[in-house]
């Protein structure tokens, strides 16, 4: 799908069709690019209109070689047909993983896992051995930057060391923690209704998480990208075969060097490049991601949901809370499901398509004259299926797709500056959302939650690009490059 209104190409080039554009037209001449082989006819043709505003990618790639001489009609060698039997056998094997038939994924796992219990202590919500008010209060602050730091590292680590073909999934357990600390802190809370000191037991369990993350991350990998900006390439070709099969080494090393031999690495860069192109725009959708995110309401509605519930008769606020995170659980789990079956492009439009029915139908709910009860369940409906929608798409796909369309040179700087945007909305949302519910009611907050959700899948519709099935330096080679139409 082509965005014609944001004079941006949607949807990057998938190497089936790049292969049969080639194969179409023999007698073109051929660029080679990142080891794949492209057609100047495939990319001739404007793929998008022309607007008075700059702020779009690219449609083309940039010509890495010079053009070949033409083919000429003949009959394919023995060795060339030996070679291009080896090349589909090595693609096949990429494909699979060394590690067998869909469980490329595996090697790296371990590594993702370690890291995602940062996400769980993020759930978890953990304090300090405190006894007094203010060792609580820096207790908090402390736990704080911790959590400020990792939720920006973490999707920043798993998305470099995940094989690209599993890096949605992978990418996903991130938002898994996050559900899963939420859930163990609600279970783990029950005693407290009847042990006014059980809070403190509470923040002990909660340091596990933490020394595990500490203890666990000291064997897990140092991402393969890192090690070659810094002349580790030995290091770098081991994580590689180890983690993405052998086969994958010599081509991921060879990106990594032409990425870095063209900009730079992050160990170069400075917070002002985040106003240059094309660093500007991607980190302008990384911070509307998160405002989006936050002013469609999720943190408003978990905070009003023990009330919703409360209303049809679930008077204990651990049980609502317990069906509420189970239900991002769920939802959790089904993205990891389609992350990289349906793409994030398409996630993250339904999601918000989603969370905008169903605010809409807790308005209607509410304001309709209808049946107490049914107005009860209809709210309680929409509520938990905005949860649902919530966890599918814009939750996980929020976080991983900020680093995968960020450049390897200003990639970290863009998701600090991502995350500041949304702990800053999201600090608002809290401090005045039961004031404004208290002033205008519930309906109109709700509605306003539905339109931002609205407006939330227009953007993705028109701003998003798909980055499934793409390599971090193919998306960074396609969105960095000038629009070269006229």
């Amino acid at each position: 799908m082509i965005s014609q209104s944001s004079g941006w190409s949607t949807n990057l080039p998938s190497v089936p069709m790049r292969i049969a554009a080639i194969q179409a037209s023999p007698s073109l001449p051929t660029i080679t690019i990142s080891r794949f082989i492209y057609k100047p006819k495939y990319f001739r043709r404007p793929l998008v209109a022309k607007l008075p505003f700059r702020l779009r990618f690219p449609s083309s790639w940039r010509k890495l070689e010079v053009p070949a001489v033409p083919a000429t009609k003949r009959q394919p060698s023995q060795l060339e047909e030996s070679q291009k039997s080896t090349e589909s056998e090595i693609a096949l094997l990429s494909e699979k993983g060394d590690g067998g038939p869909g469980y490329g994924w595996l090697p790296a796992f371990p590594h993702v896992l370690l890291a995602s219990m940062a996400n769980v202590i993020f759930g978890y919500h953990i304090g300090a051995q405190a006894h007094s008010l203010d060792e609580m209060l820096w207790g908090r602050f402390l736990v704080g930057l911790g959590i400020g730091v990792n939720t920006a590292l973490v999707p920043i680590y798993i998305s470099e060391v995940s094989p690209t073909r599993y890096r949605g999934s992978l990418g996903t357990l991130c938002q898994i923690g996050t559900c899963i600390g939420i859930i163990a802190s609600l279970f783990l809370g029950i005693p407290s209704e009847s042990d006014p000191h059980w809070w403190r037991t509470m923040l002990y369990i909660a340091s596990l998480p933490a020394f595990i993350l500490t203890f666990g991350m000291q064997f897990a990998v140092d991402s393969p990208r890192w090690l070659c900006k810094v002349g580790r390439l030995d290091d770098a070709k081991t994580v590689i075969r180890n983690l993405w099969g052998k086969s994958e080494v010599d081509k991921s090393i060879e990106e990594f060097q032409s990425v870095i031999r063209n900009d730079g690495s992050d160990l170069e860069s400075s917070w002002l490049e985040l106003l240059e192109e094309p660093h500007r725009r991607v980190a302008f959708i990384g911070g509307a991601l998160f405002v989006l995110q936050q002013f469609a309401g999720i943190n408003g509605v978990l905070y009003f949901s023990s009330l919703t519930f409360h209303d049809v008769g679930i008077t204990s606020s651990g049980l609502a809370s317990l069906l509420v995170g189970f239900t991002n659980f769920g939802g959790a789990l089904l993205a990891l499901y389609l992350m990289d079956k349906q793409g994030r492009k398409k996630l993250l439009i339904g999601s918000y398509l989603g969370m905008a029915a169903s605010m809409f139908l807790i308005v209607y709910a509410i304001s309709s004259p209808l049946d107490e009860q049914l107005a009860h369940n209809l709210s309680i409906l929409g509520t938990l299926v905005y949860i649902f929608t919530f966890a599918v798409g814009a939750g996980p796909v929020t976080g991983l797709i900020i680093p995968e369309l960020s450049s390897t040179r200003t990639r970290g700087k863009i998701m600090g500056f991502s995350l500041c945007v949304h702990w800053v909305c999201n600090f608002l949302v809290g401090l005045y959302f039961l004031k404004l519910v208290d002033r205008f009611g519930v309906s109109p907050v709700y509605a306003s939650f539905g339109g931002v959700s609205l407006l939330s899948a227009i953007f993705a519709s028109y701003f998003i690009v798909e980055t499934k099935g793409h390599s971090l330096e193919e998306i960074e080679m396609l969105l960095k490059l000038p629009d070269t139409r006229k």
